[in-house]
């Protein structure tokens, strides 16, 4: 059988580690990029040999990245991108930033890791999914559809941005065979978690519980398996019922 090939962004620690690990347990060759250099923290098989250092915030990195990435696939092939990677600027103390404490610059980097970095990926990987009949999930946010205590105003545009972004994409790719779907994670239990989470899942999680990274991984390979051929343009909420 053909080894399947998955493009991760932001795979160095939380629900990008948990993907790595799931997909690899599945036999999917996983290729990962992120801000780091890869380390000894990502325990899996020929992780150095597929890793690409990029910083999404930098059209000049996509673009040089997307042709690093090319190297990696002598077949022309990718069957799932996910894109994970995204950025949550907090105050010092880590208090969310609103709209009259965010300049210019804050918006800018913050779209350009969330969206516009998602949008070039796809772009620059269009060909290669298509080859695959591959599938395409955007990783948005809870905090993409209603105000949250802890993300900032960016954060939350952002993201709700990019679940605008997932419809367009599910409508433009689809006719060539690719899926375009959403995840909006809610509280999961990984190293960025804000202080006050507990009175969140206390008072708002129907669950009554943290979810965990690998969790939101399984939801992901789901939706990157024959089993959702047929799911295109949605978004999947992971949040205990938080949303409801």
């Amino acid at each position: 059988m053909e080894t399947k090939t998955l493009v991760l962004t932001g795979a160095s620690r939380g629900i990008g580690h948990a993907t790595v690990k799931r997909f690899s347990a599945a036999g999917w060759r996983v290729i990962t990029l992120s801000r780091q250099a890869f380390t000894d923290d990502c325990p899996w098989s020929a992780g150095a040999e597929n890793h690409l250092q990029l910083d999404l915030g930098s059209t000049d990195a996509i673009e040089q990245g997307l042709k690093d990435l090319s190297k990696l696939l002598p077949e022309g092939k990718i069957h799932a991108l996910v894109n994970n990677a995204g950025i949550s600027p907090k105050k010092n103390g880590g208090g969310r930033i609103g709209v009259l404490d965010s300049d210019y610059q804050t918006w800018l980097s913050v779209f350009n890791v969330n969206v516009f970095g998602a949008a070039l990926m796809a772009r620059g990987l269009f060909h290669q999914l298509k080859a695959g009949g591959g599938t395409i999930i955007n990783v948005t946010s809870i905090a993409g559809g209603r105000v949250h205590p802890f993300a900032g105003s960016a954060y939350a545009a952002s993201k709700a941005a990019l679940l605008g972004l997932t419809r367009e994409m599910a409508h433009e790719f689809g006719p060539h065979g690719i899926r375009v779907n959403a995840i909006s994670p809610g509280e999961i239990d990984t190293a960025i978690l804000s202080a006050g989470t507990d009175d969140i899942i206390k008072n708002s999680v129907p669950l009554q519980r943290l979810g965990t990274p690998e969790e939101v991984a399984a939801v992901i390979l789901f939706l990157c398996s024959s089993n959702a051929m047929y799911v295109n343009g949605a978004e999947i909420h992971i949040n205990g019922g938080q949303h409801v």
